[in-house]
């Protein structure tokens, strides 16, 4: 689908982050050990996020990846190690950051609590003392660029996957957040909603310099959320960090029990076959590639 952009303009033109090397997330090694004595080490790699970046927390299910969301929302206190976010203590000092983060966990039922959609899109915003008018302003636009507007008067638990996971975005981002946290956004949806999400997410993304930590497990939409990330093994532990490129081609992730996505598999193959292609996670530039490559042999 078309993103539109010039909603998305309206909606955030006002709205300038300052790009720099702030460190908005800090983790060195957390330990929090569950009822039943599950324990989580994130430890390993430090986790630091900067301003501005895009980054994946990769990992196959059960491997520490929601819990370490859970520091970064002070929804957990570690048993030890420590945690930051834009330098305070998220476990006791959230309030005082709480209208700086916007978050769409994996389960959005249990964020959808407005009658309406409009009227959940709205609720952070008036619980944070953002005025009426200017509330019902930004809820208008972010239901056009979200490309959700017909669905403002309807109730949210009626809508599909898709549609919820819009909402629940767009509940997210009313108020204009510096950190964007997403637990694994393309859970439970379907492909034409998985690319409208993404689009909207790079477009968002490329206007406002927002920072974006996201925990995936599907392989195949990472590319499109973020630039760098982090490789989680069971247990918590952060074993890998680079370019997203780089994870797929410098590593077998299937260690990490996670599939590659087929245009790196491809690309792997072939290259084995004596095609001496770039590493890429595009397939149209695959196929430019593999184009030049066979019209160079046909005419030499």
């Amino acid at each position: 689908m078309h993103l539109r952009y010039a909603a998305l303009r309206t909606a955030y033109i006002i709205w300038v982050i300052k790009m720099d090397d702030e460190l908005v997330v800090d983790i060195n090694c957390v330990e929090h050990t569950y009822a039943g004595g599950v324990k989580v080490d994130i430890c390993g790699k430090e986790f630091k996020v900067k301003r501005g970046e895009r980054l994946a927390v990769l990992g196959a299910n059960g491997s520490g990846k929601s819990t370490l969301l859970k520091h970064i929302l002070g929804l957990i206190v570690p048993n030890s190690g420590r945690v930051t976010v834009f330098g305070k203590d998220p476990a006791r000092q959230y309030d005082e950051i709480r209208s700086r983060i916007g978050t769409v966990m994996q389960n959005v039922d249990e964020q959808l609590i407005g009658p309406t959609v409009f009227d959940d899109i709205a609720f952070s915003a008036l619980n944070f003392g953002l005025p009426r008018a200017e509330t019902h302003r930004r809820v208008e636009a972010i239901l056009h660029a979200l490309n959700i507007y017909d669905l403002r008067n309807r109730l949210p638990h009626y809508l599909s996957g898709g549609e919820r996971k819009k909402v629940a975005l767009a509940g997210a981002l009313v108020f204009k957040p510096e950190l964007l946290i997403l637990d694994e956004p393309m859970e439970g949806i379907d492909y034409a909603s998985r690319r409208e999400i993404a689009g909207f997410l790079g477009a968002l993304h490329k206007e406002t310099g927002m920072t974006m930590i996201s925990t995936i497990h599907d392989m195949n939409v990472v590319s499109n959320l973020a630039d760098k990330g982090y490789v989680m093994k069971h247990g918590g532990k952060l074993d890998l960090y680079g370019t997203i490129t780089g994870l797929f081609f410098n590593h077998d992730l299937g260690d990490y029990n996670l599939a590659p996505p087929p245009v790196v598999t491809l690309i792997k193959e072939l290259r084995l076959k004596g095609f001496d292609l770039h590493s890429t996670l595009d397939l149209n530039n695959l196929c430019s590639q593999i184009t030049a490559i066979l019209e160079s042999r046909l005419h030499p």
